[in-house]
C-alpha cells in the first residue's frame, strides 16, 4: 500500500479491480480545502485513459509488476513467442496484447515484457528499431515544393513512409511508436 504522495508516473495502481498505469500526475493546493492529487490514468487491458482526482495522503493499492527484458523467438501462427534472457524461461503472448509492436519484431529483437501475477500485461519495444526496406518504387524527382515521401515495406512487412533517395536493400531507423521515418543507418 502506498498513498496517493507516493505516484510517480509509470507506476501501476490496482483500482477496483482494474489495473491502471500512471501517465501524468500533479500535486494541487487551492486555496481553500486540503491538497488533491490530479492524474491522467490509463487502463492496462483496455487501453482506455481517463483523468482521476485523489485527495491527498488517500491509500491506494499498488500492483506489483514485473518487468523482465526477453528476446523475441517466433510467431507459431497463434501467438508470439518470447524468451526470458536470464532464466531462458519461454512465454507465450496473444497478438492482441503485442498489438501494434508486431510491424518491429525481429526474430531475437529484445523487449520488456511485463507481468502482473504470471499474466502479461503489456509490452515495451525500444524507441527505434533498425529495419532493411525490403521494397520500395524508385524515387522520381518531380514538382513539389517540398520534400517528398514515397510508402516502403520493412522486412517485417510493415509500410511506412520515407523519403525519395532511400532505394531497396537499405537500413532505416524507425520509431516505434509512430512508424515515422528517423532516418538512414550508416552500415
Amino acid at each position: 500500500m502506498a498513498t496517493t504522495n507516493d505516484l510517480k508516473n509509470g507506476m501501476v495502481l490496482n483500482l477496483d479491480g482494474q489495473l491502471w498505469q500512471v501517465i501524468w500526475f500533479q500535486h494541487h493546493k487551492p486555496g481553500k480545502g486540503g491538497a488533491v492529487v490530479r492524474s491522467k490514468l490509463k487502463n492496462i487491458e483496455s487501453g482506455k485513459t481517463v483523468d482521476r482526482t485523489f485527495n491527498a495522503d488517500v491509500k491506494v493499492d499498488v500492483a506489483n509488476v514485473d518487468k523482465r527484458t526477453m528476446a523475441y523467438l517466433y510467431n507459431d501462427g497463434t501467438s508470439y513467442v518470447f524468451m526470458d534472457t536470464g532464466t531462458y524461461d519461454q512465454v507465450e503472448i496473444s497478438p492482441e496484447i503485442v498489438g501494434d509492436a508486431q510491424n518491429f519484431l525481429l526474430e531475437n529483437q529484445e523487449a520488456i515484457v511485463a507481468t502482473n501475477d504470471g499474466r502479461v500485461l503489456y509490452l515495451e519495444l525500444p524507441a527505434s528499431v533498425e529495419l532493411e526496406v525490403t521494397y520500395t518504387e524508385p524515387g522520381l524527382q518531380g514538382d513539389r515544393s517540398t520534400g517528398g515521401t514515397k510508402p516502403a515495406t520493412v522486412e517485417t512487412g510493415h509500410t511506412i513512409q520515407v523519403p525519395l533517395f532511400i532505394t531497396t536493400g537499405e537500413r532505416v531507423k524507425v520509431d516505434t511508436r509512430d512508424s515515422s521515418y528517423l532516418g538512414r543507418v550508416s552500415s
